[in-house]
C-alpha cells in the first residue's frame, strides 16, 4: 500500500496513535520501534481494543487486512504527515533554538489564537516522531500551524523541515547544549542554521533578534523580519523589570504599552518580544497581543513563580544547559530581595565539555557570592568540594536533607536538567 492509499484511510480515520496503551476507537496504530520495544508485537492488541488499522513493518504480524505492511513504520509516519501538510496548504511557523523554544511556541500560540484557529506542538513533541504527530493533529479547520523543532545531532532540523515544510521560521538563540551529539558550539549553530537554510531555499521568511550576533551571522541573504531593543527594526520593545515577574514596554501607535507577564527571568524578554513580533506581523491588534501575553501562565516547571506556605520558588527545572543555567543565575543574582537560596542540578549531555562547564558555573556562583546553594547530581558532587558547596548524588538524598533543614522565608531558584528530577523537591519547600 502506498502513501496515497494510506492517506485515504487516514482521511476516513484521522486519529493516529503510537502508544499501544492509549488506544482510541477508530484510530490508526503505527507500530514504532525503539531500543527497548517493538510496536509490531502490540499491533493485534490495539486492533482488538478499538483501532481500525495497524501499520506494521514485520510481515509475521500482518495476519489480515486490518494490518498495513510497510517497509518502515517511522518513515511511513513521516511521509504521511508530509502528505497531510501538503493537502492542508496552511501557513506553518517552525520554532527552534537552544533555550526558550517551548516557551516561545506557547507565547506565539497564545497571541496568534486571537485571530487564527491555530494548532501547535503539544508539550515538547518536537523530534522525528513528535513533529509528524503534530502535523497529523491538524485538520481542515486549522488556519495556522506552529511546529517546535528540537535536535541533538547534526541534520535533524533539516530532516524536520523536509517533513513540516515551514513557510516561516524563528530561532530563539544558540548556546551550549547537547554537545555530546553536536560535538561543539559550532555544531549547534550549524544544525540550527538548517532552518534558515531551508527557508532561504524555499522562499520562506525568518524572524530574528537583531541583537543576537550569532543568529545574524547564520543568515543567508533571505527574507528577514528583525525585532529587538533597537530603533531600526520591525518590532521594538524595551525591558522594564523582571522582579518578581517580567514586564516589557512596546512602542505602538497607542503610545507606550506595558505588558505585565506571568513569567520569571529577564531572559524571557526575547521570547515575549518574539511573540509580539509575530502578532504584529500577522496584523493582530496590539491590545489583543497584550491580553494574550498577560494571560499566559507558564507550567511544567518552566519559568514559574510559585508561592508556598514557607517560601517563594522560582522554578525552571524542565531543562538546563550552560547558556540557560548562567542566564538564570545571573538574573537571580541581580534580584534585590534578601534570603536567596539556590538548588541546582547537573547539566546532562555535554560530553567532553561537561566538567569544564560545571566548573564555570561553580565559579559564577562563587563570584556572585551565592553561597546558599545546594547541588544535585554526580557531576556537581565530584566538583563541589573545590568551592565548598554542599552536594548530593541524588535528588532523594537532597530531599532528606531539606526535611531536616526546613527552609522558611527564602527566595529559592530551582534549576537543572530534567533527568535530575528537581521537581521532586518542590513539596518540601
Amino acid at each position: 500500500m502506498n502513501i496515497s492509499e494510506i492517506y485515504t484511510l487516514f482521511q476516513k480515520y484521522p486519529i493516529v496513535i503510537t502508544d499501544s496503551r492509549k488506544v482510541v476507537a477508530n484510530s490508526i496504530f503505527f507500530a514504532l520501534k525503539g531500543e527497548n520495544f517493538n510496536g509490531n508485537k502490540f499491533a493485534l492488541n490495539t486492533l482488538e481494543n478499538g483501532c481500525r488499522y495497524a501499520v506494521v513493518d514485520e510481515k509475521e504480524f500482518a495476519i489480515d487486512d486490518r494490518f498495513i505492511l510497510v517497509e518502515d513504520v517511522l518513515t511511513c509516519l513521516q511521509s504521511l504527515s508530509r502528505e497531510h501538510r501538503r493537502t492542508l496548504k496552511l501557513p506553518i511557523l517552525a520554532i527552534t533554538g537552544t533555550n526558550g523554544k517551548t516557551t516561545t511556541k506557547e507565547l506565539v500560540n497564545a497571541v496568534l489564537k486571537k485571530e487564527f484557529r491555530t494548532s501547535a506542538t503539544q508539550g515538547n513533541f518536537n523530534n522525528h516522531i513528535g513533529v509528524p504527530l503534530t502535523l497529523l493533529a491538524m485538520n481542515s479547520e486549522t488556519e495556522f500551524g506552529i511546529v517546535e523543532m528540537g535536535a541533538s545531532h547534526p541534520g535533524e532540523i533539516k530532516m524536520l523541515c523536509e517533513i513540516a515544510e515551514p513557510n516561516y521560521g524563528l530561532i530563539t538563540n544558540v548556546g551550549k547544549a547537547h554537545l555530546e551529539g553536536f560535538g561543539s558550539f559550532e555544531g549547534v549553530k550549524n544544525t540550527k542554521k538548517e532552518l534558515y537554510d531551508y527557508l532561504f531555499e524555499n522562499d520562506g521568511k525568518v524572524f530574528v533578534n537583531c541583537k543576537n550576533e550569532h543568529l545574524r551571522s547564520m543568515l543567508n541573504k533571505q527574507k528577514t523580519v528583525f525585532y529587538g531593543d533597537s530603533e531600526e527594526v520591525f518590532s521594538k520593545a524595551s525591558f522594564i523589570q523582571a522582579e518578581p515577574k517580567l514586564i516589557i514596554e512596546i512602542r505602538s501607535i497607542l503610545g507606550k504599552l506595558y505588558i505585565k507577564t506571568q513569567l520569571v527571568g529577564a531572559y524571557n524578554f526575547e521570547n515575549v518580544l518574539a511573540a509580539v513580533t509575530l502578532g504584529r506581523y500577522f496584523n493582530i491588534d496590539e491590545i489583543q497581543i497584550k491580553e494574550a501575553l498577560e494571560a499566559y501562565t507558564p507550567s511544567n516547571n518552566r519559568s514559574q513563580l510559585m508561592k508556598t506556605e514557607k517560601n517563594v520558588l522560582f522554578i525552571d527545572a524542565y531543562n538546563a544547559n550552560p547558556t540557560s543555567m548562567s542566564a538564570a543565575i545571573e538574573n537571580f543574582a541581580t534580584m534585590k530581595m534578601k534570603n536567596k537560596f539556590l538548588i541546582l542540578g547537573d547539566m546532562l549531555e555535554l560530553g567532553e565539555e561537561s566538567e569544564k562547564e560545571h566548573l564555570n558555573l561553580l565559579d559564577l556562583l562563587d563570584k556572585k557570592e551565592l553561597s546558599d546553594t545546594l547541588l544535585v547530581g554526580h557531576i556537581f558532587s565530584n566538583l563541589s568540594s573545590i568551592y565548598k558547596f554542599k552536594a548530593f548524588e541524588k535528588v532523594d538524598d537532597l530531599i532528606i536533607y531539606l526535611e531536616e533543614l526546613n527552609l522558611k522565608n527564602k527566595y529559592i531558584l530551582i534549576k537543572g536538567s530534567r533527568g535530575i528530577k528537581l521537581e521532586k523537591v518542590i513539596e518540601k519547600l
